[in-house]
């Protein structure tokens, strides 16, 4: 999961990353209106944290720019989608001011200062309304993942995965059956100048496999990954 953070306070921005990065998500931040809209125009986010007093104007101003952009289309490459959850958070806490955020299409409102845990869990709830789901957990077939407590469960018995293998795996999941390409994992899993190794997917692909079963992932070669509908039976 990828998630921007439009924040120009230093002090709050670096906090933010920080507990985002710890709960698995790739992480970007901008200071203002023009740069939160020129990283949406070429990385594919899944979530995007918004300030509303920016530098250069009104975070709703962004906000509905957004939501004027056309809906996420299945293997759509064009950016930004109008469907991305967005959350607002400012220290702004008038109920007229509540009202106009929800009503300008923000997905949830976080008042300042707010605890780092409720933050993901509103994230969390967006994210699984974002993709249909009401279950605060993603099953497939013997396998069970929790987003909240990051944890996996094969046939009952829990499995150990590192943090990008984790995220890899999430990203994954919310898409089936989709074919995600290399490069949109990429994008999902590591933030702006973040240290990427030219086969760092196919490791951790690799990683996934030989943990939870070669089944469960799929490759389209030249294309890309995905997890199919129903996973075969495993014998």
């Amino acid at each position: 999961m990828r998630a921007l953070v439009v924040e120009d306070d230093p002090g709050i921005a670096s906090g933010l990353q920080a507990s985002l990065r710890q709960a698995g998500y790739a992480v970007d931040q901008c200071a203002t209106l023009d740069a939160a809209w020129l990283a949406l125009a070429v990385e594919p986010f899944d979530v995007m944290l918004l300030d509303l007093g920016l530098p250069d104007g009104e975070g709703l101003d962004l906000l509905a720019r957004l939501r004027r952009q056309p809906a996420r289309a299945p293997g759509s490459t064009s950016l930004p989608h109008s469907d991305m959850p967005v959350l607002i958070m400012t220290a702004r806490d008038g109920v007229s001011d509540r009202i106009s955020g929800l009503d300008s299409g923000a997905d949830d409102y976080i008042v300042k200062p707010f605890d780092a845990n409720e933050m993901l869990a509103r994230l969390r709830a967006m994210l699984r309304r974002a993709g249909g789901r009401s279950s605060p957990v993603i099953e497939h077939g013997d396998l069970v993942v929790d987003p909240a407590a990051h944890t996996v469960l094969r046939a009952g018995q829990a499995v150990a995965l590192g943090g990008k293998e984790f995220a890899l795996l999430l990203t994954l999941l919310q898409a089936r059956p989709q074919v995600l390409s290399k490069s949109r994992l990429e994008s999902a899993l590591y933030g702006f100048g973040e240290a990427l190794e030219s086969n760092a997917i196919e490791v951790h692909i690799h990683h996934l496999r030989r943990k939870l079963g070669e089944s469960l992932i799929k490759t389209v070669r030249g294309v890309g990954y995905f997890v199919p509908t129903q996973e075969p039976v495993r014998q």
